[in-house]
């Protein structure tokens, strides 16, 4: 099984893993609590407080701590729920220590006013201890602060560990995702349709108009080392990526001619800001080819950028019918239509829920392919 897939296994089994956490829970709050109750039974047989108590006296003791026991389990079985419901096992320690300190405050108390209650108060139970009622229930009180802190502490730390470990899969399962975008990125940056035209329009052009042709191998050449090395990269600035985006539409001109138009309408102030690679040239690619390729009379394509408080607005609008769902849609010859929703998923992984990108409708005709990407906190 592959990393991804293993990953992906830990995260989306969510019922199976909270079920096994029950069930782990409910056996050490049995066993916990059983092995409590035999070491009550145990000192009380080896340290009797009588050395020869009666047979009713040691059956009613030994009810009485059954009955303690079986409080104690009841309390911090129903104080599970509410410590859940508080959202305490999302919190730190520094924040836990004093509501740990509360909770077995409250429940010592609780367990000992009905352990201390019921028999001596209730039931009308003779004591016959050596100390006095008021002396054994303050050191109960406090035998059970520290027992139940104890608990909890367990408690607590096993859920802190757990997330922990949450978190470790869930980042190894973000750098896989991410690992594996960049891979079908790259795959679908190298188009091969564009290369094949680019060189079916190179070998035209090196009897037409040489010059044009040697411009055109550089600028083939650089947009093919751009997209090579830009693949180490989380980000690039916007100005590099316009840059590469110019020498790709200078290649498909020479294929297109007139019937690809190009407008820029990009503010001085974007040109530094941080964008995923190749970002701009997947939807200027996918402008070309679903607004001007499969239209005899071509069209303009427009480029407008724009910084928006703490985001960068990116927008590519192309001639053409807006169609719902064309983001996720499988592509049908060449990688393109990938490129789209590898560019979606870049977007979420690298700057989180902020950043979106979408297809929508323009002006009449038209069709706007728009990027939302925050910026980061040095740029914002």
């Amino acid at each position: 099984m592959e990393t991804g897939a293993l990953t992906n296994v830990l995260i989306d089994d969510e019922p199976r893993r909270v079920r096994a956490k029950d069930r782990l829970y409910v056996i050490c709050q049995s066993a916990g609590w059983l092995f409590f109750l035999g070491l009550q039974f145990f000192l009380m047989v080896a340290f009797p407080s009588k050395e020869n108590p009666a047979p009713s006296e040691t059956l009613r003791h030994f009810a009485m701590v059954t009955e303690m026991v079986l409080t104690g389990w009841l309390i911090t079985h129903f104080t599970r729920p509410l410590v859940t419901r508080w959202g305490w096992k999302t919190l730190g320690w520094r924040a836990l220590v004093p509501r740990i300190l509360g909770v077995s405050f409250v429940q010592s108390l609780l367990w000992c006013v009905i352990g201390y209650g019921y028999p001596y108060v209730v039931l009308q139970c003779p004591w016959t201890e050596k100390v006095s009622p008021w002396l054994a229930f303050l050191f109960s009180l406090l035998n059970g602060v520290i027992m139940l802190g104890g608990w909890w502490c367990i408690y607590f730390f096993y859920h802190l560990f757990d997330r922990f470990n949450r978190l470790q899969i869930e980042q190894l399962s973000l750098a896989t995702h991410v690992k594996e975008a960049e891979l079908r990125a790259l795959k679908s940056q190298v188009n091969p349709h564009f290369i094949f035209n680019s060189l079916n329009s190179l070998r035209a052009l090196i009897d037409e108009d040489p010059l044009r042709a040697r411009q055109a191998v550089t600028q083939l050449a650089n947009l093919l080392r751009y997209s090579l090395q830009s693949g180490q990269l989380e980000t690039v600035p916007f100005e590099d990526e316009l840059s590469v985006v110019n020498d790709y539409l200078a290649l498909e001109q020479v294929r297109h001619e007139e019937r690809l138009r190009l407008r820029l309408d990009v503010a001085p102030d974007t040109l530094q800001l941080p964008i995923p690679p190749l970002l701009l040239q997947t939807l200027v690619e996918n402008a070309v080819k679903y607004g001007i390729s499969t239209r005899p009379e071509g069209g303009e394509i427009a480029i407008i950028a724009r910084r928006e408080n703490d985001s960068l607005r990116l927008q590519v609008t192309n001639p053409g019918v807006f169609e719902a769902g064309a983001v996720k849609r499988a592509p049908t010859n060449g990688s393109t239509g990938m490129g789209l929703a590898n560019a979606a998923n870049r977007l979420r992984l690298l700057f989180g829920e902020r950043a979106t990108l979408q297809l929508r409708a323009g002006e009449p005709g038209s069709v706007v392919a728009e990027a939302i990407i925050p910026l980061p906190v040095s740029h914002a």
